[in-house]
């Protein structure tokens, strides 16, 4: 578990790097040439960062091991933290709007170079590289935070598309462009914000995991259970819990019937990934039909 939360780890920092060069590149060009769409991309991508800074404090905590006060251990605090990185994007969404209408309303025309797109698609070309491999990362470690960030960075790929379409009409001749993509780009991480925050939400308030056909189908493919009813499921995907009953024969001994329980154990978490702890309720069969 230590190797799984240092993977995670190292993936945070590494992209908590790439992401402070591309807002640093976005943030002082878009101030030197008054572009209020590549300063507000650029505060996204500083967001990103702040979102790693974030990730990596929660992966400290839930990467402590199950104690008596937190006998399910600590891993849900990464889910915790996915939700504190969707509130930060709301406050950065707000402001945006806010300095996106002033700019509406009291125009300043930006200076749009070559230097500009230079910058636009190269950052672009990083933030590519930084969610294929966030992604990939995410997926392999099951990780909340990783995959919130990588949502985030996808989220900073469309928009980085935006602001070089709203550079073009600058450069064209249209500079009312510029902030309503501000506004555009403020929404899109609004989006994010809230994709995230479900996620999270899920998690927290225990929404079922896995659908219950899919644990029935493989505890029923074991021989010795004529039954099995009342499955419930919880957690994160990379710490799946599940709670449920099964029948057997009435004249089934107490040992078999626990030797039964850890087989189906063994079949589940070898079947289903991301399963870490299985509650089994045992019942005659007899019983039940009655």
């Amino acid at each position: 578990m230590q190797i799984h939360f240092k993977k995670i780890r190292t993936v945070l920092i590494l992209v908590l790097l790439l992401n402070w060069i591309v807002a640093a590149a976005k943030i002082l060009y878009g101030i030197i040439t008054q572009s209020s769409a590549m300063s507000a991309d650029g505060f996204h991508s500083f967001s990103d960062g702040a979102s790693n800074i974030i990730g990596l404090i929660a992966i400290t905590v839930a990467s402590q091991p199950r104690d008596s006060d937190h006998p399910y251990g600590h891993k849900k605090y990464e889910t915790f933290a996915a939700i504190v990185i969707a509130i930060l994007l709301f406050i950065i969404s707000f402001n945006l709007i806010r300095g996106g209408v002033i700019r509406f309303l009291h125009p300043v025309l930006p200076e749009v170079t070559l230097i500009s797109f230079i910058v636009m698609i190269a950052t672009l070309a990083v933030n590519c590289i930084v969610y294929i491999y966030e992604k990939g990362e995410s997926k392999v470690l099951r990780s909340d935070i990783l995959s919130a960030d990588a949502e985030h960075t996808r989220s900073d790929m469309l928009i980085s598309i935006s602001v070089i379409a709203a550079l073009i009409a600058v450069k064209s001749g249209f500079p009312v462009i510029d902030p309503i993509v501000s506004v555009f780009i403020a929404l899109l991480i609004a989006y994010s914000g809230f994709e995230i925050l479900k996620r999270s939400s899920d998690v927290l308030c225990d929404r079922m995991v896995i659908p219950a056909s899919a644990i029935e189908r493989v505890v029923l493919s074991v021989e010795g259970v004529r039954g099995c009813h009342d499955i419930r499921t919880r957690g994160r995907q990379d710490d799946i819990n599940i709670d449920l009953h099964i029948m057997v024969d009435t004249d089934m001994t107490i040992g078999k019937a626990h030797s039964l329980n850890h087989i189906i154990q063994d079949i589940i978490k070898h079947k289903i990934e991301g399963v870490t702890d299985i509650s089994i309720h045992i019942e005659p069969f007899k019983e039940r039909i009655r």
